[in-house]
């Protein structure tokens, strides 16, 4: 998606995103800070960015790529908008009564009267033939 006459692009981003720059042929990714720094444009190049947490407003975060000429020239910039979406999956973990988002019992399960965890009942029976 470069433009034509591209050698090499640089990224910047607003706090709430990581952003990885992965080589071709190389296992670990280069995190991209918001110095300016500036990459060859090699085919197989990737760029990866997350968000770790849940955006407070849509389109809240930002990714922009800048593409540069042999010399430095810029040439075009290319942006993507970004809104996090936080995902819980919220059970009675302690058996209580109450369904609590942040309980310490989530990510384990004990059997018994005093255990705690989430009890899934599975529906395998064939509702529509």
């Amino acid at each position: 998606a470069a433009p034509a006459g591209a050698v090499a692009f640089g990224v910047k981003h607003t706090e709430g995103v990581s952003v990885d720059v992965l080589f071709r042929g190389c296992a670990e990714p280069e995190a991209v800070s918001s110095t300016g720094t500036r990459w060859p444009l090699d085919e197989g190049t990737v760029l990866r960015f997350s968000m770790s947490r849940a955006s407070s407003e849509v389109n809240d975060n930002k990714v922009t790529v800048s593409f540069y000429a042999e010399g430095g020239k810029p040439i075009n910039q290319a942006g993507v908008f970004l809104t996090g979406v936080g995902i819980s999956l919220d059970v009675d973990a302690d058996r209580d009564g109450v369904v609590e988002k942040n309980s310490p019992n989530k990510a384990s399960w004990a059997w018994g009267p005093e255990g705690h965890g989430a009890i899934l009942l599975v529906s395998c029976d064939k509702e529509f033939p």
